[in-house]
């Protein structure tokens, strides 16, 4: 059986390749992009997410995101004109380039919810505090 042990991390930043998280007392972990392959899409500058450091052996592997997150939309392609029900999807993009469908009815500045498991938007949302 393999042991694995968590620390709950923020994102901090980014140096040369590495990607830097930061736990509540200050110790640093630098991850490549490689390690954190399935989670780059939802790494943007400023983020406060609280993220959980995944270590086997003394060594951290992987960063592992909540569930759901709050991101910023920074492109949006044209609505269909009147459609409010949600169900018609048009491509959008994050600022920092991740590309995903969401509802017809978002816009450029809107918050949206992301499921990071499956990188689907659920619903628009609130700007973090």
């Amino acid at each position: 059986q393999v042991n694995l042990d968590q620390v709950d991390v923020t994102y901090s930043y980014k140096s040369d390749d590495m990607y830097v998280f930061m736990d509540g007392e200050y110790n640093q972990y630098e991850l490549s992009a490689d390690d954190i392959e399935s989670v780059l899409p939802y790494i943007v500058d400023g983020m406060t997410d609280e993220c959980k450091a995944v270590f086997f052996q003394g060594k951290v592997i992987s960063v592992d995101l909540p569930t759901t997150i709050v991101r910023q939309i920074d492109y949006a392609e044209g609505s269909a004109r009147g459609d409010t029900s949600g169900k018609v999807m048009k491509r959008a993009r994050l600022s920092n380039g991740t590309e995903l469908k969401v509802a017809d009815f978002c816009e450029v500045g809107n918050w949206i919810e992301i499921d990071t498991r499956t990188g689907d938007y659920k619903s628009r949302a609130k700007a973090p505090a």
